[in-house]
């Protein structure tokens, strides 16, 4: 929420929830705007700090959020996911994506908030197909 109450443009992560220190400003996602607008206007007061809520109405723990994701993944079947891996498939897909929209791998670098770009390519992954189709452009 921005100071008028209403959900932004941007999510703020501040220094002090981010790791290593690292907040930025991430521009949202047209589709979880809207669901963040749908979900402001059913809960009223919409808790100003945090979005996901214990059953008790609080903010939830890290470990909390992460056993949610891994009882998640395991009711669906996927082996091997995390509550990480999320944060991997969207490095990996703004990387492909970036060149697309006129940006580099320094504003995937700066989404992710890693201080190297070393980090950032740390999380992607390649692509076989992808690395066929470019030599053949050659």
């Amino acid at each position: 929420m921005d100071a008028n109450a209403q959900v932004g443009d941007v999510i703020a992560l501040e220094d002090r929830i981010a790791k290593k220190s690292s907040g930025r400003t991430v521009p949202l996602n047209r589709d979880l705007r809207s669901a963040l607008v749908a979900l402001a206007d059913q809960c009223k007061p919409f808790p100003k700090d945090f979005v996901i809520q214990s059953e008790r109405g609080g903010p939830m723990s890290a470990n909390t959020v992460a056993h949610w994701f891994r009882r998640q993944y395991s009711k669906l079947g996927y082996i091997g996911c995390s509550s990480h891996s999320g944060r991997r498939t969207f490095i990996t897909r703004a990387a492909q994506r970036i060149g697309n929209v006129g940006g580099s791998i320094r504003d995937v670098q700066e989404l992710a908030g890693h201080k190297s770009l070393q980090m950032t390519a740390l999380y992607i992954e390649g692509n076989t197909e992808a690395k066929k189709k470019i030599v053949n452009t050659m």
